[in-house]
């Protein structure tokens, strides 16, 4: 089956386009910094010394200031809600690119590891020109004391050797353990290691205060490859044995008079001084944002909230049902589950099943037990795993442990209700999101620009459809049985689902419609109907695709 053109522009072309400009914005911000230090006067002395290594070094280092920043902005949960939720600002385009925050955050954070390799290693060729090309005529430019001083002496004893060194420590733990198999096998490893960003952020702002690199001050007074008459001539300087074109060829190009450099007197000898921080300019920023939110989160989520029920479902599967004073949340939305006596800070996210309403101030989510995490939890809640239902007693309380919920979050399945057809696929415990909007169904569809829905759930076993048993039953009985319009078609199907067959005939029955479709579930189906979204376009029906994932 070929690909549509109208369906894979849709789904696909506002992120590449995004990606290409990300893209571009590297090579440029690369290339310019590589140009001025091989071609800036300041640093004619610095790159004499040095030669490709301070070019590549601080292209690279550009390149990483730049990506430091923007990958904070993807976490900045509550930034990206507000964002979601201000519709009269954003566009449905728009809102749909705030679902790739997180492949943009592994994007950035694998760009980072990349240039660091780079990085390092050009400095590594720095420390050996530092030593080999060691000059007494300018004892302020020289790192190294002496010449052939052995490199790893400033490698590792210098401020920014010492903090490189665990900046690349901190930086290998965070990507081996971020690996799929790691996180699905150990999250409390995944987990921690993260959260070492807090310290390779200090040391890369430390690292940025050696000021090893400098560059000349005095271009004035000092032409760059004048002659000394204190001094030896610029003939003698040593040089990089890996030297770059002729620079006073160079010059002539930028500045004219520049190639009678060589025969000038220097009014003075030359005067260096460190680099500006540039990193201090990039990354200040995006942290500063991102400390006031988690602030923000932590103080609202300081308030633990109240437990109301908590029942067990077949599949190893817990219901809980919670209040909190002045908790608002849109169906689709999700939480973060904080609990103390299970583990003082991790913490996991959980789709709303329920979201609280005028006449209703409760809210629930379903837990499927998988893991450490969950089976202590599962402990805690419940005295007898066994048990098919418990519910708090009105009269005798039962002492539940504390909880604590930050959010709420935005995701994709937030948008079911701004289409006028939505598909949402789940598999297995991947309903919750869309029990939320089921929910919704409940009290008035109407009021929403969604006209129809097709709801596909997959289960492996017959006894998970009794988790959401009562809502699919009443929400049967109210929109096929008393409605005029149906709302919502149902059917059994016992077997593997034949999504090709389902998409044409949804693509038959709403001609000349954009088709919102909606997945939460295996990496499997999400594939599937992600490449059936890009290649059935017949009747004219498009389909958007958009796939549920927690940031």
């Amino acid at each position: 089956m070929a690909l549509s053109c109208r369906s894979w522009l849709s789904n696909e072309g506002g992120k590449h386009l995004f990606l290409l400009f990300w893209l571009s914005v590297n090579v440029l911000l690369f290339w310019k910094t590589f140009r001025l230090y091989y071609y800036g006067t300041q640093y004619y002395y610095l790159h004499r010394m040095l030669g490709l290594g301070l070019c590549i070094s601080r292209a690279s280092a550009s390149v990483l200031n730049m990506n430091c920043s923007l990958v904070l902005l993807p976490m900045c949960r509550t930034l990206l809600a507000f964002l979601r939720g201000s519709k009269k600002v954003m566009s449905r385009k728009a809102r749909r690119l705030l679902d790739k925050s997180k492949t943009f955050h592994v994007t950035c954070g694998f760009t980072i590891c990349l240039f660091s390799v780079v990085h390092v290693a050009a400095h590594m060729v720095n420390a050996l020109n530092f030593s080999l090309c060691y000059s007494e005529d300018f004892p302020a430019l020289n790192v190294a004391h002496y010449r052939d001083e052995d490199p790893r002496r400033f490698l590792f004893t210098t401020l920014p050797g010492v903090t490189g060194f665990f900046m690349v420590l901190v930086l290998f733990l965070m990507c081996t353990s971020s690996s799929y198999s790691l996180r699905f096998s150990n999250f409390d490893v995944f987990w921690y290691t993260h959260n070492l960003f807090i310290v390779f952020y200090i040391l890369l702002l430390l690292h940025v205060t050696g000021g090893m690199l400098k560059y000349q001050a005095n271009l004035d007074q000092h032409l760059p490859g004048c002659i000394n008459p204190n001094k030896t001539s610029i003939d003698h300087f040593p040089m990089s044995k890996c030297p770059a074109e002729p620079f006073l060829e160079v010059y002539t190009e930028s500045e004219s008079g520049m190639e009678n450099n060589s025969k000038k007197i220097c009014n003075e000898a030359p005067k260096f001084q460190s680099n500006l921080q540039e990193t201090w300019f990039w990354v200040t920023g995006p942290l500063c944002l991102y400390c006031a939110e988690r602030l923000y989160r932590y103080i609202r989520s300081n308030k633990p909230v109240t437990i109301v029920s908590v029942n067990s479902h077949p599949c190893d599967v817990i219901e809980l049902r919670m209040v909190k004073e002045n908790f608002r949340a849109r169906p689709g939305q999700y939480i973060v589950l904080h609990c103390p006596s299970v583990s003082t800070f991790e913490s996991h996210p959980f789709t709303l099943t329920t979201s609280p309403t005028e006449n209703r101030g409760t809210f629930g989510i379903h837990i499927r037990v998988l893991g450490d995490w969950t089976e202590r939890f599962r402990e805690l809640l419940l005295l007898d795993p066994n048990l098919d239902t418990e519910i708090l007693p009105i009269l005798q309380q039962r002492t539940y442990p504390k909880l604590y919920i930050d959010g709420p979050f935005g995701s994709p399945s937030e948008e079911v209700f701004n289409y006028e057809v939505s598909l949402c696929v789940a598999g297995g415990i991947g309903v919750t999101p869309f029990a939320s909007v089921l929910n919704t169904l409940l009290n008035d569809w109407k009021q929403y620009k969604l006209r129809r829905l097709y709801f596909i759930w997959i289960c492996k076993e017959i006894q998970s459809f009794f988790w959401f048993a009562d809502l699919l039953c009443i929400l049967h009985d109210k929109h096929l049985s008393g409605e005029k319009y149906q709302a919502l078609n149902s059917r059994l199907i016992i077997g593997k689902p034949r999504l090709k067959l389902l998409f044409g005939e949804i693509a038959k029955c709403n001609r000349q419609k954009c088709v919102g479709v909606f997945c939460c579930g295996p990496n499997k189906l999400s594939k599937e109907l992600h490449k059936l979204s890009n290649k059935i376009c017949s009747h004219g029906t498009q389909f958007e695709y958009n796939k549920e994932s927690f940031s």
